[in-house]
């Protein structure tokens, strides 16, 4: 007997002499494609049709095919098609609402790809019709927010998120998807924050309904009132924002531990220093770079969620012991090829797994160190422009999150067994400042880490927080910093105004000056700081020689340069007071070489005759504004995560065998 092959909707016979026979369904859909009602010949061709297996190649396929003016002769067809789905959607048979869950998908997408050249009004009118849109979308939203709120099947409501990852991710520029007005007007919301906030439902969606948030809040974000937007920025429910916090740190850590796989691979000691607070978080001669693809879409979540809800602040130090739990998935499946920005969820196996301790004796973590981790394997390499960028969006982060900690009170000391968290939020600026000076220098990277470091400066000035911290490390990087710019003045000054960068590092110097007394740990830590600027006296004074050349000229960096120049001040009035004071002690003492310690009884004897300028404005910074200063870089971050959801949302992810087999009987 002849074998069959099932082939793009065809069945084939082997013998090449019978003509092949094509499925109902695809016979169904050639209906569908005339021009005529395919229900006035068949009364049930609309209850039939939903019971046949959905075959979404066809069926999309056969939309892209058609040119404009051939589809626009059977609108009335995907027209009704449409609204039949919707009411479909309603039925109590779940074969006939998985059916109609991937006709959309594939009426969405096989539509749009026929009018991309279009508006996204002209895609309404295709699949709804104008006249009936509104009320159209109005039943698919509420018939999707039943689904996803309901306590049926888990495989129904992973098929509602992809349709709706499909719906909103349908056009590159989400700003442009018109069909978006009616899923402000129709939230969602509350459906989302019940997933995440419903243990099981977060294991299983968790990922996806934090994705579609994060991409729903970015529609027209600059331009009108977004709900979701204002929605996000209230929530106080605790167990919602752990959820949140819990699926993005369960994502970030998936990559950590690809990266820690790869890393053991190449029998490198990298990732076992960050699982230490207090160890580099950088490579910083690494021969060969060890890549990983990184999320963006998980980022972009991260960074909303910290933007735009001051509660979620608390979140960031949560423990999470189900990170921490090892268990044994029951049945993992495969791990999906990850696209670049990095867009598909992570495997299943990954939310039981175990996160990266931050030492032998810890077996939970939380989202900022898994983040910190996340951020020092990303910011390793920055020469290439997607990492370089994936790297901005990280200090971005940071920077969002050291603001609010000025809200804060600071929390009582419980026996930890490890530093406060903002020393690893330093120890990863200080890294990465001592890391990348190199000839292709990220300038804009280096200014938001200065910029982070200040801004948990002023924290702790205002505060009066006495950080325990190696603050030696961070005044040295500062200062090889200046010593890199200046000898490369000619060819960083072709590209950048290196100034703008000196004059900020110059000024976290005046921050410890002025203000170091409170917030240094011991009057020692104070007295090291001014150890520090006499022992490098002369990065500090080639520094004020180079500013003053530039800044006596009439040439372009006239007054950038003038503005460092002003700004040395204190620096120059310290050296200039102990130095001579110095050369004395050790004339008379006569001492070729003093000890630090020497050189610091000098220091503390020589105090008080020391006269400093007061500068104003050192503990002041200007509030992070995403639309003034961000809105580009979010537009195409946000435009390249949506083309890979898109992309990601594959055949093989629609057509899951798993749902006809749950659903394999109708009674």
């Amino acid at each position: 007997m002849a074998q069959v092959e099932k082939r793009g909707g065809l069945l084939r016979k082997s013998s090449a002499s019978k003509k092949p026979l094509k499925e109902k369904v695809v016979l169904m859909y050639d209906e569908i494609f005339m021009t005529e009602d395919p229900s006035k010949c068949s009364p049930r061709f609309w209850e039939e049709l939903f019971l046949m297996k959905v075959n979404l190649e066809y069926l999309e396929g056969k939309l892209e095919s058609l040119d404009g003016e051939e589809l626009m002769k059977i609108k009335d067809n995907i027209n009704c098609l449409f609204q039949h789905c919707i009411q479909a959607l309603g039925e109590e048979h779940p074969i006939r609402v998985v059916n109609a869950l991937q006709t959309l998908c594939a009426l969405i997408r096989g539509v749009h790809q026929k009018n991309k050249s279009t508006s996204g009004f002209d895609i309404i009118n295709m699949l709804m019709g104008f006249d009936k849109a509104e009320l159209c979308m109005k039943n698919l939203m509420e018939s999707l927010d039943s689904l996803l709120c309901a306590e049926g099947s888990e495989s129904l409501k992973s098929l509602c998120l992809k349709l709706l990852l499909c719906l909103v991710t349908v056009t590159d520029n989400i700003s442009q998807n018109t069909i978006l007005e009616y899923v402000m007007i129709n939230s969602i919301f509350e459906a989302i924050l019940q997933i995440l906030s419903h243990p099981p439902s977060r294991r299983e969606h968790g990922y996806d309904a934090v994705v579609l948030l994060a991409l729903l809040v970015n529609y027209r974000k600059y331009e009108s009132v977004n709900p979701y937007i204002v929605k996000l920025s209230i929530v106080d429910d605790e167990a919602t924002l752990n959820g949140m916090g819990l699926v993005i740190a369960q994502a970030l850590s998936e990559y950590n531990r690809q990266y820690k796989d790869k890393e053991e691979e190449h029998q490198s000691g990298f990732f076992s220093a960050l699982t230490n607070m207090v160890g580099s978080m950088f490579i910083a001669d690494a021969h060969e770079k060890i890549s990983v693809q990184t999320n963006e879409a998980i980022l972009l979540a991260l960074y909303e969620a910290v933007h735009l809800n001051r509660n979620f602040i608390t979140v960031l130090a949560q423990s999470h012991p189900e990170i921490g739990m090892v268990t044994t998935p029951v049945n993992p499946a495969p791990t999906t090829p990850v696209t670049p920005l990095g867009t598909t969820p992570p495997s299943s196996d990954v939310i039981s797994s175990v996160e990266l301790p931050l030492d032998a004796d810890v077996q939970t973590s939380n989202l900022l160190i898994t983040f910190l981790k996340y951020s020092s394997i990303v910011m390793q390499d920055t020469k290439d422009e997607h990492r370089l960028h994936s790297g901005k969006l990280c200090l971005i982060i940071l920077t969002c999150i050291a603001e609010p900690m000025r809200h804060r009170k600071k929390a009582a000391d419980k026996n930890l067994p490890c530093r406060p968290l903002v020393c690893a939020v330093l120890d990863l600026m200080v890294e990465f400042i001592v890391t990348h000076m190199m000839k292709e220098f990220p300038m804009d990277l280096y200014v938001r880490c200065i910029q982070v470091v200040h801004k948990l400066l002023c924290y702790q000035k205002k505060c009066r927080v006495r950080l325990h911290y190696t603050w030696r490390e961070l005044w040295s990087a500062l200062i090889n910093l200046l010593k890199f710019l200046m000898s490369n003045e000619t060819v960083l000054l072709a590209k950048h105004n290196i100034f703008t960068l000196a004059l900020m590092i110059v000024n976290l110097f005046n921050m410890f000056i002025t203000y170091g007394d409170t917030f240094l740990p011991t009057p020692s830590s104070y007295d090291e700081l001014y150890y520090e600027i006499i022992r490098m006296h002369q990065s500090f004074d080639n520094l004020y020689s180079m500013v003053l050349r530039l800044s006596t000229n009439a040439g372009q960096w006239k007054e950038a340069a003038s503005k460092v120049t002003h700004a040395l001040v204190n620096i120059r009035a310290i050296i200039n007071h102990f130095n001579p004071k110095i050369e004395s002690y050790a004339a008379v003492n006569h001492i070729s070489q003093l000890s630090e310690e020497q050189v610091l009884e000098v220091v503390r004897a020589n105090y008080d005759t020391l006269t400093l300028k007061l500068q104003d404005g050192l503990d002041q910074y200007e509030r992070y504004s995403e639309q003034h200063k961000e809105a580009a870089f979010f537009k195409e971050l946000v435009r390249s995560i949506s083309t890979n959801v898109r992309r990601n949302l594959a055949f093989h992810t629609l057509s899951q065998e798993v749902l006809l087999k749950e659903f394999s009987t109708i009674s």
